[in-house]
């Protein structure tokens, strides 16, 4: 099976908004929230998709974590964790899309840069809630802070968007400590200046710091969304045609064993491909021809010849209707 069936239906809808010159309800209520001290699990404020958003999906190489590609800049590692409002738990088996500028302020995929694919990409949310990436320090370009776009694909009915950027004395000394890479020097605006962020940051600004061990740049943010966490939104997006349902593998976290259950509706031959997080295809179990019903299908990464790890397991079904395929994340225990 080719890599891109895998990435197959994890659609992203891209979503464009402007700020309007004289706030309607809708805006003077998101501004209100913004305004506010972050109490935990407020909803993250949205955003602009844009200008630049481009459809991950559209190439396969997108679903990975380091998404430097052959950019310059100071390395830095960025984890957002993802928790549902309504109950401030984790919300696993969601994806999360990046995309920034590089250390110039350029765009891939626009102008001089059509064609190019840096600085972009996504991961789907372990058990706990969290991607991580590998990037560069964005830079800054006139007219916006320094920032990095996000967005939270639930289904295509919701996806939560928006941007989020950095403590201004922090981020302008990764800038100072990097002359000869960022020649622009130190970022001029402040919050109040830049048009997305003018209304409150609050629950839009990382954290950053310097990795004493590896002196790259880590910075976290927590995003609350719409639903549950743990049991919330525990799917993607369903392109089973009422095929069957794939389960989550227990135990999960897990440590060298698991197993996976699925429903199936139909007499189907049944396979499960196992990715790594740069997106990757590190191992597969035909299970042959199986009949209507539950199953259960033991894992031993020993077996399988992986190590344990965080992976994606992805569950396809061929019969009579179709070839159908859904996905999650099996994450390996701390």
């Amino acid at each position: 099976m080719k890599r891109k069936d895998f990435l197959k239906g994890l659609g992203l809808t891209a979503l464009a908004s402007t700020l309007n010159a004289t706030p309607g309800t809708a805006e003077i209520k998101k501004m209100a929230i913004k305004a506010m001290a972050p109490p935990s699990c407020t909803l993250i404020p949205t955003e602009t998709a844009g200008p630049f958003p481009l459809d991950l999906t559209e190439n396969a190489f997108y679903f990975r974590q380091d998404v430097r590609e052959s950019k310059t800049g100071a390395l830095h590692n960025l984890k957002i964790r993802i928790i549902g409002a309504s109950n401030c738990q984790p919300m696993p088996n969601v994806r999360v899309n990046i995309w920034h500028c590089d250390k110039d302020g350029n765009y891939s995929g626009y102008g001089t840069q059509t064609g190019l694919t840096y600085l972009r990409g996504y991961q789907m949310t372990d058990v706990n809630g969290e991607v991580d990436f590998t990037t560069i320090f964005p830079g800054w370009y006139p007219g916006r802070i320094c920032h990095i776009h996000f967005q939270v694909y639930v289904s295509s009915m919701y996806q939560a968007i928006s941007q989020l950027t950095y403590p201004l004395a922090e981020k302008n000394a990764v800038y100072a400590a990097y002359p000869s890479l960022y020649t622009k020097g130190a970022d001029p605006l402040s919050f109040n200046q830049d048009g997305i962020f003018a209304d409150g940051y609050a629950f839009q600004l990382t954290t950053l710091t310097t990795n004493p061990d590896t002196g790259a740049y880590d910075s976290f943010l927590e995003v609350a969304i719409q639903g549950n966490g743990t049991s919330g939104y525990a799917q993607v997006e369903p392109e089973t045609g009422g095929q069957f349902k794939l389960l989550q593998n227990f135990p999960n976290p897990y440590s060298g064993q698991t197993t996976i259950p699925f429903e199936l509706s139909n007499r189907s031959q049944v396979q499960i491909d196992f990715f790594d997080l740069a997106g990757q295809k590190v191992s597969t179990l035909d299970l042959g021809e199986r009949m209507p019903g539950s199953h259960q299908v033991p894992v031993n990464l020993h077996t399988l010849g992986i190590p344990t790890a965080n992976y994606v397991y992805q569950l396809e079904v061929r019969n009579e209707n179709g070839t159908f395929r859904q996905c999650k994340v099996m994450s390996a225990a701390k």
